[in-house]
């Protein structure tokens, strides 16, 4: 029988971020954490999956999938104020090395490895708890934006997305 050339491509492709939202969604999902991806922070920044478990605690994860994108990034301690966990996810194979100097702070900063499937977590993050009045606010925040984004869903012609 001959081997489809698209499932041969597919399985050799590169891990990309969509891949690893994927992986990371459903480990999170698994561990009752709903996510979304893409969220806007109060202080502008944008938090490619922020998840809040039932009792309201607040996790980021920051995608990188290559070395370049992981040096370069000079903007995500600006998450550590909007969260009560920050992890790290990188596509499997992803040289680890580097979540173990002190820029990336391992002391606090979780790690996640992930392919189009499913994800590990390789460290656990340290939990920083919120203030009670930021906690509120990213909660109704995430909640409003979840809502919106269904809205939009199921009404694409009478609701904006974001």
């Amino acid at each position: 029988m001959a081997t489809c050339p698209e499932s041969v491509s597919l399985a050799a492709a590169p891990l990309i971020a969509a891949d690893v939202v994927r992986g990371v969604s459903r480990l999170l999902y698994r561990h009752d954490l709903m996510a979304l991806c893409e969220v806007p922070l109060g202080n502008g920044r944008r938090a490619d999956i922020m998840a809040i478990d039932s009792r309201g605690h607040v996790v980021i994860i920051e995608i990188k999938v290559s070395r370049a994108d992981l040096r370069g990034d000079m903007k995500w301690p600006d998450y550590l104020e909007y969260c009560d966990r920050f992890f790290w996810a990188v596509p499997s194979g992803f040289d680890l090395r580097p979540f173990d100097e002190a820029p990336f702070r391992p002391d606090i900063c979780g790690l996640m490895v992930a392919d189009r499937y499913d994800a590990a977590i390789a460290r656990e993050a340290a939990i920083r708890p919120l203030a009670s009045a930021r906690r509120k606010a990213e909660v109704l925040r995430f909640g409003r934006r979840a809502a919106r984004r269904l809205l939009a869903r199921d009404d694409p012609e009478g609701i904006s997305f974001e």
